[in-house]
């Protein structure tokens, strides 16, 4: 085949890989039924004037399936950490006992299941959009390759299976985040 085609091939297959790799990250943030350090991992704190990822200043734990504690490495740091935690909205309220934090995380609603699934829903929705997008793309990049016309239209249609393989993907986990959001 033609290096050229070649080369848009491996940059679709990129670009799909990092919008899967992307969906995977907005899931994990999005809560199901237990607790879990990923729940926090969008939170940054105000480390000596810095914005720093919480997971970089505390030690983040699940006790149980209800409980987060997160135990910082400085001890100054337990406001910035609560004031981090309140700032980021995300419907938790932490307990500062002196040494750690503590969050319980209360059972879920079924109308908050509902949201939680319609915003996963949303991600994978967006994450599809990443990989039409890369499909896009490609084809317009194969159609400045000067290349036989038979090899651009398999081409496209070898773009066009790795769109649907990725959309499977994307979907595959978007039924797996629901089951286990809606799962009580």
């Amino acid at each position: 085949m033609n290096e050229e085609i070649d080369f848009i091939l491996d940059s679709t297959k990129e670009a799909m890989d990092k919008a899967v790799s992307h969906l995977e990250k907005e899931l994990a943030g999005i809560r199901a039924g237990r607790a879990t350090p990923a729940m926090l991992s969008t939170i940054m704190v105000d480390y000596y004037g810095s914005q720093t990822p919480l997971s970089q200043v505390a030690n983040v734990n699940t006790p149980d399936a209800r409980t987060i504690s997160i135990q910082p490495w400085e001890k100054n740091m337990l406001q910035e950490i609560e004031k981090a935690i309140m700032l980021a909205n995300i419907g938790f309220n932490p307990m500062n006992n002196g040494d750690n934090i503590i969050i319980n995380v209360p059972p879920l609603t079924e109308e908050r299941r509902k949201g939680l699934a319609k915003q996963a829903k949303s991600e994978a929705e967006h994450a599809k959009v990443g990989v039409r997008n890369a499909r896009k793309d490609a084809n317009n990049e194969i159609k400045k390759v000067d290349v036989s016309d038979d090899m651009k239209k398999n081409t496209e249609a070898e773009i066009q299976k790795l769109t649907d393989d990725y959309v499977k993907i994307i979907d595959e986990k978007y039924v797996v985040k629901e089951k286990e959001i809606m799962t009580v």
